[in-house]
């Protein structure tokens, strides 16, 4: 069987500017157009490989900065590689941003056909499971509303569950359970079990380390854009909460 996911050497760098660097078009012409350009690089990524297989969870953990949300944003094609290469077998569902594929001035309604023919599925496809987007969202009364009306809990609910109607074979989640009630972090819990166990890959970043070693099979540690541990999810969450210092299971991680 082949990986879901195959990641080989990826790198990722960002130019680095000074303090001093113009940040608009009319600085720059004020300035003689000096300090333009960068004369450094930070990477984000560096030599990252691993692979995810069909109904496999691998949880991300790290530091603020370690390039977590960097990985999966180039995992969901956000963006390219500067090194190395990323190889996806199917449909990629992703939550990355939250309602970052909405427009604020289309109604709920409009938004889900929208994101969800964007994701790969024909309109058909979409008014056949919009009753059931809709009723996994719990939003039912709003939906006919413009999303800039909606609170960031409705917005978490719409895209979640756009992202999972859309039958992905790859599932990208970056802390958004983290947002809403306990109630619906649970019915979200259980629909990506579901998924797993139908054959999905998901690739989940959490705060929580509770939540990292019950659902995921292996973890990876990134720190400083670099792979410093990988294995079963209880050894490296373990090796990660030591390192930080944690003195509880239950304490949260820092992103």
């Amino acid at each position: 069987m082949h990986p879901a996911i195959t990641v080989q050497s990826l790198g990722k760098r960002f130019r680095c500017y000074t303090r001093h660097h113009s940040r608009t078009i009319m600085e720059a012409a004020l300035a003689g157009w000096r300090g333009v350009r960068s004369n450094d690089y930070f990477w984000a990524l560096r030599d990252v490989s691993f692979t995810v297989a069909p109904g496999e969870m691998l949880g991300v953990v790290g530091r603020n900065g370690a390039g977590k949300s960097t990985l999966l944003r180039l995992l969901g094609r956000v963006g390219r590689p500067d090194e190395g290469n990323i190889v996806l077998n199917g449909r990629v569902g992703a939550l990355l941003d939250l309602g970052a594929g909405f427009h604020t001035d289309l109604t709920g309604r409009e938004n889900v056909f929208v994101n969800a023919v964007v994701a790969g599925l024909l309109q058909r496809e979409v008014r056949r499971q919009f009753d059931s987007i809709v009723e996994f969202a719990e939003i039912a009364q709003f939906i006919d509303n413009p999303i800039r009306t909606y609170s960031t809990g409705m917005m978490m609910r719409l895209a979640f569950s756009v992202a999972v109607h859309t039958h992905p074979a790859i599932l990208l989640v970056d802390e958004h359970l983290s947002v809403g009630d306990q109630a619906f972090q649970n019915k979200c819990l259980d629909r990506i079990a579901q998924m797993k166990a139908e054959g999905c890959a998901v690739v989940l970043i959490s705060h929580n380390a509770k939540q990292i070693e019950e659902l995921c099979d292996r973890a990876i540690w990134l720190n400083q854009g670099r792979i410093w541990a990988e294995g079963e999810a209880d050894t490296v969450v373990e090796q990660y909460r030591g390192a930080m210092g944690a003195v509880s299971p239950s304490e949260e991680l820092t992103q």
